[in-house]
């Protein structure tokens, strides 16, 4: 058995850009920063942030580029991925992409704990799906939907 799956919680770096796939398929791409404070050798505290190319599709990527904006935060549920790549000033360089599987919002676009009139969830048309529908807009409550730990 094989398992590839990654679980995050931090902060959308970019906004949301959407584009189609010839077929007409939306996918969404956004960066991710997932930031750990830890002490270093003098005892001070640091921030070490990662980051992250965070990719959905379809109806997920709509909803994510509806609804996301730079600095909300969010978890993502995905796949990872690296890619190699050559910058523009010819230095090799490693990217890390996630497939998401699903993106649930935590906090409202303004930066608060509220999520009415938003979908707290993303959702995908994957075969990784859950399989429940939309969050119905007009009857969201100030609960985050629970994490799965």
């Amino acid at each position: 058995m094989n398992l590839n799956q990654i679980l995050l919680i931090g902060r959308a770096g970019t906004d949301p850009e959407m584009r189609y796939t010839p077929s007409g398929t939306p996918v969404t791409n956004f960066r991710l920063a997932v930031s750990n404070n830890r002490r270093d050798a003098n005892g001070e505290w640091t921030e070490d942030t990662e980051w992250f190319t965070v990719t959905a599709w379809e109806r997920q990527a709509e909803s994510v580029n509806q609804y996301l904006a730079k600095g909300r935060r969010v978890f993502v549920d995905g796949r990872l991925s690296t890619r190699q790549y050559t910058s523009n000033s010819g230095e090799a360089r490693t990217s890390l992409e996630v497939r998401a599987f699903k993106v649930v919002f935590l906090d409202s676009p303004s930066g608060g704990s509220t999520t009415e009139g938003v979908p707290t969830e993303a959702q995908s048309d994957t075969s990784q799906s859950s399989g429940s529908q939309e969050p119905d807009k007009n009857n969201l409550t100030e609960d985050v939907e629970e994490l799965p730990w």
